[in-house]
């Protein structure tokens, strides 16, 4: 932040409070966006020669940000990574045009680089319960085994993220038939717990050593803090090399895979859209990896004109 003047650095400040109040935005991406625009910022001073003022930053060009994405690049940057620099960077600067009250075309016009999207690898059903079945052979404490086997159910069985499970408090169980979780941006989602989920958390409780404290957290570390998504991000690197599955194979692979399977049973994709707390119908479409024949078959024996 050395390199960015006092101004800009204000700006900076005051743009991130307005996404975190009104827009909700989670602390990682907050921290993602600071960084990312930080950057932009530092490059212009250096490129200039000087800090760059509010009023400089109005007059930056189109050939100043093509040197911008183009030192991006070179230091490394994949095209997905500039994406989204260049996606926080305008955003940034919509805000601070409509408070300062001038046209920021250079920087919005800027295009944005083209990368190929990796779309989702969920797991085929039966990997995914020999994922569960084999989850808990990678700890020789039997209480270590029941809280992985507790997490990784959940993921699947409910489709959270890892930071949703892991941020289950101990007030939160015994697991009741519905949860409600805090997703991305403080938004709250209701979603159904299967028997086999809840027998999971209650047998992880009834081994764990740790106290189980209501304001605690649920999952705990071996020395009894809260736990980090690295262990169960090991595990599961543990589990599919013992089960031959390829790298996607990760904690976020079981949340794709939930939707998948779903889908694949006839859910409803906005049904759907709901238990994973997307906002955009969109996003639920790329979690989702069902081919083109299931859905013609699904089609066919659900439309009624069919």
């Amino acid at each position: 932040m050395s390199l960015i003047s006092p101004a800009c650095r204000d700006a900076l400040q005051n743009w991130l409070a307005s996404k975190k109040a009104l827009n909700g935005a989670a602390n990682n991406t907050l921290t993602a966006y600071a960084g990312d625009v930080s950057e932009f910022l530092s490059f212009m001073t250096l490129h200039f020669g000087t800090p760059q003022g509010l009023g400089a930053l109005q007059s930056i060009s189109t050939a100043d940000m093509r040197a911008w994405m183009a030192e991006t690049r070179n230091s490394g940057t994949g095209a997905r990574s500039l994406a989204r620099k260049l996606s926080a960077v305008k955003s940034f600067y919509r805000w601070l045009a409509e408070r300062e009250g001038f046209e920021p075309t250079a920087v919005l016009m800027a295009r944005t680089p083209k990368f190929q999207k990796k779309l989702p690898r969920p797991l085929a059903a039966d990997a995914a319960k020999a994922v569960l079945d084999t989850v808990e052979l990678q700890s020789g404490s039997d209480w270590v085994a029941a809280r992985d086997v507790a997490v990784v159910t959940l993921l699947y069985g409910c489709g959270l993220r890892i930071s949703e499970a892991l941020g289950l408090l101990g007030k939160d169980a015994p697991i009741a038939t519905v949860l409600r979780v805090t997703g991305k941006g403080g938004k709250e989602r209701i979603v159904p717990v299967i028997d086999t989920a809840r027998t999971a958390v209650d047998r992880y409780l009834t081994l764990c050593p740790h106290p189980h404290e209501a304001d605690g957290p649920l999952f705990r570390g071996v020395r009894g803090g809260a736990l980090n998504p690295r262990i169960i991000q090991g595990v599961m690197a543990k589990t599919r090399a013992q089960l031959g599955l390829p790298a996607t194979a990760t904690p976020h692979a079981l949340r794709h895979s939930f939707a998948t399977h779903l889908l694949e049973a006839g859910g409803d994709l906005r049904s759907i859209q709901e238990l994973l707390g997307h906002a955009s119908l969109s996003t639920t479409q790329a979690y989702t990896a069902v081919d083109s024949a299931h859905l013609m078959d699904v089609y066919n024996r659900s439309h009624p004109k069919a």
